[in-house]
């Protein structure tokens, strides 16, 4: 399941999620906590979703069909954050991968200031993974990060707050590579990813989010979930291809076999003639 906004461009939020869901093989089912116009250049406009519609949502999905495994992205307001805690605690959910999801792409909040204090005190410590990027996970810590030993503490003072693996992205990081750094409470891990030379990178935060929630349901184990993300997320990077005229999304389906329309409308239009 994907608590999360909508994203009209349909490159981030919910759209992607469910995306990279179905390209894991997964059904995926979704809550949506905010509608967003927006397209690669920038958010026009948001409007929350009223709370008792969210618990609905939650409570509806899960009492028919449940979840195996549970992401949240945009939660733009404390009340919102509060009732999706309640009914995160109250299904007893314990595959929680939260993306703190701040600002977009395009430069725009998406998460009110005010609202962060209720994310660290209600929610990080009922999730299971955490995904912030640098910016994000200064905010959470309340330290600058400039450097390897600046980020290792970022990632105790955030693990210090509840979530048992913590996830520092490295695509804000000044560097040949992408590597995003893993703290469970004891130890330091690195996963290192080539950086992929794109502008198309629309949603990469929902995207591998999804995609570590998406390979929870699938059993995996935390840390190989996490190194199967970023495989997944690098790949869908390489592959993209430009839509609009910002940050273009990207390619969540490039694993998935195509089927080449023009071939497919042949055989339909033969079949109907005959």
């Amino acid at each position: 399941m994907t608590i999360a906004g909508s994203d009209s461009g349909a490159g981030a939020g919910i759209q992607a999620d469910l995306k990279t869901f179905a390209a894991h093989g997964i059904y995926g089912t979704s809550v949506l906590t905010a509608v967003t116009a927006q397209n690669t250049t920038s958010v026009l406009a948001i409007a929350e979703v009223p709370e008792e519609v969210i618990v609905h949502q939650i409570d509806g999905v899960m009492e028919d069909i449940g979840a195996d495994a549970i992401k949240t992205g945009m939660l733009s307001a404390a009340s919102i954050i509060e009732v999706v805690a309640d009914r995160i605690e109250a299904w007893g959910i314990t595959n929680l991968v939260v993306d703190p999801v701040m600002v977009a792409k395009s430069g725009d909040a998406l998460l009110q200031p005010s609202a962060v204090r209720t994310l660290v005190k209600l929610l990080l410590p009922l999730a299971l993974v955490v995904t912030p990027n640098i910016p994000e996970a200064e905010v959470l810590s309340g330290k600058r990060i400039v450097d390897q030993s600046s980020e290792e503490e970022a990632a105790r003072i955030i693990g210090g707050l509840g979530p048992r693996y913590v996830v520092i992205k490295g695509g804000h990081r000044d560097s040949d590579d992408a590597t995003d750094l893993i703290y469970d409470g004891q130890s330091f891990e690195r996963i290192s990813g080539p950086r992929i030379g794109t502008v198309n990178t629309h949603g990469t935060g929902c995207t591998y989010s999804a995609a570590i929630t998406a390979n929870l349901a699938l059993r995996l184990e935390p840390l190989a979930a996490i190194a199967r993300a970023k495989e997944y997320l690098s790949g869908a990077l390489r592959e993209s291809f430009p839509i609009g005229a910002g940050h273009s999304p990207v390619n969540h389906f490039y694993a998935v076999p195509q089927v080449d329309p023009r071939a497919a409308a042949v055989g339909s239009g033969g079949s109907h003639g005959s």
